[in-house]
């Protein structure tokens, strides 16, 4: 069992002040501030503590670099040109010498070094299932899932209409793709779900790009959200959501990466690029609080986990990330952090990634399954082999790829 507090920490949790203070675990769980833990580790007043970040959507199998898009010029109607662009591509050649594993590792990767501890993978559970609880990260595995409701959708799932009951039952998100183009359909996808009396507050609604005023009220009336993927729609469509009215009319927007086949390479970066995607659109700022937010307690509502995640609150999951405290405004210094800025990511309590004097967390030595990499001229703990992934994955493909989401150069294993 875990019991440790971290000390002298600027703690930033949603719906909350700022402040210097000491955040304890036990277990699984976070405790009531300045509990004495087992092991102490001081922070000194130079590090952020958030809860980790949670990313409403991302494709796991599909995280390979380099993104394939329309020519240049040119832009997407709906999805389907892209899926057919991306599947004769070299990109997806180059994949394919991967096994359906190497990816999802990869993928758990990409999460784990932006500081996600929590991800929706956007693939049904007869393909997923296997794979997920071995990533490093916590894939939610309690998720009902259509592809999109639309003739053309790939068939995942066992309809809308069961999946949506599905959800209702067990209290799960109902998670689809929605108006992802400028079709017929797609223009009206939030017909297509009023149609089957599925628009309520399980729903979350990924892109939405062709959605009226009259559907964000709709939505926002339902209570659903929406997972905003600003880089990828830009990429594809050369449009994103109506964000800003979405944000007015009091919908619970999310971030989401998409596939970084289309999308960024990361969470860290998507904020990025979705918050000058909005100075650019609007000639204003989205606060970089707003963001924080959509990325914490936003996604945890998203996925109907607000009770267990998304804020530092006592009884909650220990999920923590910590980060290099770079400029004074807490938000302004998560907005704006990098890869290596992370000094610790913890799950449901137990570090999975870190800097190495958070090692007397885990009793002062690397537990089975752990192993140590250089990030810059920093060595740090991590769960699993992400070193040992990326020469098999190098040696599979036949050169030295690169995958900007991976902050580390491997050490080549020895023949």
């Amino acid at each position: 069992m875990f019991d440790y507090t971290l000390t002298n920490g600027i703690i930033v949790s949603p719906g909350k002040k700022a402040h210097t203070g000491n955040l304890g675990v036990k277990g699984d769980k976070i405790i009531s501030p300045g509990t004495n833990g087992t092991v102490k580790i001081d922070l000194k007043e130079k590090s952020f503590v958030y809860p980790s970040l949670i990313n409403t959507h991302d494709h796991l199998q599909g995280n390979y670099r380099p993104p394939v898009g329309p020519k240049k010029g040119t832009f997407y109607l709906t999805w389907l040109p892209w899926d057919k662009d991306l599947k004769s591509s070299d990109t997806f050649k180059e994949r394919s010498n991967l096994t359906r594993e190497d990816l999802y590792a990869l993928s758990g990767y990409k999460c784990l070094f932006s500081g996600v501890s929590t991800v929706n993978d956007h693939f049904p559970h007869a393909l997923n299932s296997k794979i997920l609880p071995g990533l490093p990260v916590r894939a939610i595995m309690e998720y009902a899932i259509a592809h999109e409701c639309s003739s053309y959708e790939l068939k995942w799932g066992e309809g809308a209409e069961i999946e949506h009951e599905l959800a209702l039952k067990n209290h799960w998100p109902f998670i689809t793709h929605l108006s992802e183009g400028f079709d017929n359909e797609a223009m009206h996808g939030i017909d297509a779900l009023e149609k089957i009396n599925i628009l309520d507050n399980h729903c979350l609604l990924v892109h939405c790009i062709a959605f009226s005023d009259e559907d964000i009220k709709k939505v926002a009336k339902a209570g659903a959200s929406v997972s905003w993927c600003g880089h990828s729609n830009m990429f594809m469509f050369n449009v994103t959501c109506k964000i800003r009215k979405m944000i007015k009319a009091g919908v619970n927007v999310t971030i989401g990466t998409d596939s970084s086949a289309s999308g960024s390479a990361n969470i860290l970066e998507e904020i990025k690029y979705d918050r000058d995607l909005y100075r650019k659109l609007y000639g204003e700022d989205l606060p970089a609080k707003k963001i924080f937010e959509m990325c914490t307690i936003n996604a945890a509502k998203a996925f109907l986990m607000q009770d267990r995640i998304g804020s530092l609150d006592e009884g909650k999951l220990g999920d923590i990330l910590v980060l290099k405290a770079k400029c004074g405004d807490p938000y302004e210094n998560l907005v704006n952090a990098n890869m290596q800025d992370i000094e610790l990511l913890t799950l449901a309590g137990k570090p999975i990634y870190g800097e190495t004097r958070f090692l007397d967390i885990l009793k002062g030595e690397l537990p089975e399954n752990y192993t140590q990499i250089k990030i810059g001229r920093k060595t740090m703990f991590v769960k699993g082999d992400p070193a040992g992934l990326y020469n098999h994955v190098r040696e599979k493909i036949g050169f030295k790829k690169k995958l900007d989401y991976l902050p580390f150069e491997p050490e080549q294993e020895k023949k």
